[in-house]
Formats: structure tokens, sequence, C-alpha cells
């Protein structure tokens, strides 16, 4: 694919939702700051968003909304679904940007969250098996690291985790490895920083890996320092299906970035961070959540076969 077809096509990638932002803090059902970065399933034949919601304090606790169709109608709990524990000194500052998986195996899903204190932030984990009472296991690795996903099946035997830790203030993407859901290790880094691209400064995962045929596609981000600040961007990236540390193809370009004013104006602005996808086998549509300037919920939607062929997976 040459450079102006590549650009091209990634222009048009993702198609955004006419009605976005599709959740507002002015619609929440009690007194909230900010409404943003939801993890996303399909459970009982409905779309279930597990929303970040910041109160007024600036501490952040989760809670559930839900659509028929995924886009409109959106139905907010009238209580938090999961909230800081006080007697968890890893919770002390909220919790933040979940990541839900249906685990084949244990047939439960798992909800990987950011757990916030002034030790700084780290992974956590939750399940649920219907969304109506939620168990903590606890933290899964020590401080700093963030925006964690598991992917939704064993691979050779073992549960798989990406999540970003920072180290001498490099922040890269890493893969580790699990006998059980609790000890982690085997850690290998998987997407670096790129020096001088548009993901140079730092990378981090978007909505958990989505299986297809070809391998793991992974949507992540990509940060790039400016004068003006931060400018992040969304990429992809094709992981090998039985060996998901091995890349097979990574976006030259970046293929979705703020652009609207919702996505400009807010808490933080010029933020579109990705959180949460559900993906259609049978239509090959990808419906991506994401959070927009930390302060509301949109809807972008692109197509499986049209990622691939992006990536030059035909």
């Amino acid at each position: 694919m040459s450079q102006d077809v590549e650009y091209q096509t990634a222009a048009v990638l993702f198609d955004r939702y006419g009605d976005n932002p599709i959740i507002t803090p002015d619609g929440w059902p009690y007194l909230v700051n900010a409404t943003f970065n939801p993890g996303a399933v399909e459970h009982d034949d409905e779309t279930l968003l597990l929303v970040r919601v910041e109160d007024m304090r600036g501490f952040s606790h989760l809670t559930i909304a839900r659509s028929k169709d995924g886009r409109s109608d959106w139905s907010i709990d009238e209580e938090p679904f999961l909230q800081p524990d006080p007697d968890i000194g890893e919770e002390q500052m909220g919790i933040e940007d979940p990541r839900i998986v249906w685990m084949e195996d244990r047939e439960e899903y798992a909800i990987t969250y950011v757990s916030f204190s002034s030790g700084g932030p780290t992974v956590s984990l939750a399940t649920t098996k219907d969304f109506e009472s939620v168990e903590k296991k606890g933290i899964l690795l020590p401080p700093e690291h963030k925006d964690a996903a598991l992917f939704p099946r064993m691979i050779d035997g073992r549960y798989v985790m990406l999540h970003r830790p920072v180290v001498r203030d490099q922040a890269h993407i890493w893969m580790s490895f699990s006998s059980d859901l609790k000890y982690w290790g085997d850690h290998r880094m998987v997407l670096p920083v790129r020096q001088g691209w548009w993901d140079c400064s730092r990378v981090t995962l978007g909505p958990p890996p989505i299986e297809t045929n070809e391998g793991w596609l992974v949507l992540y981000h990509g940060v790039r320092e400016t004068a003006s600040g931060n400018c992040c961007r969304v990429g992809l990236a094709l992981l090998d299906p039985n060996e998901p540390w091995k890349v097979i193809r990574r976006s030259s370009h970046w293929v979705f970035g703020p652009r609207r004013a919702y996505e400009q104006t807010g808490d933080v602005p010029g933020v579109t961070f990705l959180t949460g996808a559900v993906s259609n086998r049978r239509t090959r549509e990808v419906r991506v959540y994401y959070g927009a300037a930390d302060s509301t919920v949109c809807l972008a939607t692109s197509n499986l076969d049209a990622m691939l062929e992006y990536l030059g997976i035909e």
C-alpha cells in the first residue's frame, strides 16, 4: 500500500456516531464531574458499558449503562457497580479505566481496572458472572502499571495479559503470563514507542485484543509530546495467534484521533481514549467506545476486514 493510499484509508477507517457524545455527565442519575473511558461487552442481548465516573472530589468509580442497540436509549444504574474500597490501600484515590472480557474457560467476565493511590497506579482484577454481584481479586502488578486487558482465552495453557508499565520514564506495552490469574511472569515488551513517530512518547493499550482468523487485533494509543501538550491518537497492530508476543504488523500511520469539538473540549482537551470494543463476527462491524476529552462517552464504528486489510492482511 502506497503512503498516499495508506493515509487516505486511515482517514476513513472509523465512522463517528452522528449523535455523539452518547453519554454525558448531564444525563447521569447523580451528581458527577465526568463520564468516560468505558469497558464494553454484550450481555443478556444488550450492550453493557462499565463507565468510569469521576465524582466532584476528583476520584473515580465504575457504573453500568445499558442499551439494546449499543447506540442510543442508555439506561444508567442508580448506584455504582464497582467502588473503591477504603480498606484497600491501593484504591484510596479511586478506580479507573476498566477493560472487560468474557473468559471462556472460567465462564465469567474478567474486569481489569486501574487502582489509584499515593503509591501510583496499578492493575487490579474483578470478576462477575452476571453484573449483579462482583468479586474483587486484588492487584496483579506493582506500581506503576495501567491500561491492562486479558486475552479472552488461555494460550498454550496460560492466561495472557497486555499492560503498560512505566520504567525509567519510558512507557511501552508489555505482555505477561499466568497459570492462575494471580501470579504473573515471563514479562515481554511487545509494542515499544517509536522515536520520532506519532507514538514516540508513550504507547498504551486500547480495548482488549480482538481475536480474528489472522491473529489478535490490537488497538492502541500513541502519545507524542508537543509544545502545546500531549497529542494522543490510535494505531493498529496484529499479534501472532499462537505466539502473541510476536508482532505480525503494526500501522505506520495513526488511524483515529481528536477531530470533533466534543473531543477538543473538556477536562483534558484533545483526547480520544478507546477502552471498549464490541465486534460482530457475522457483520464484521466493530463498535468502539471511547472517552472524549476525559469528559464524555462516544462511539465510533469500523469493520474487522477493513482494519486487517489496512494492516496488509488479505
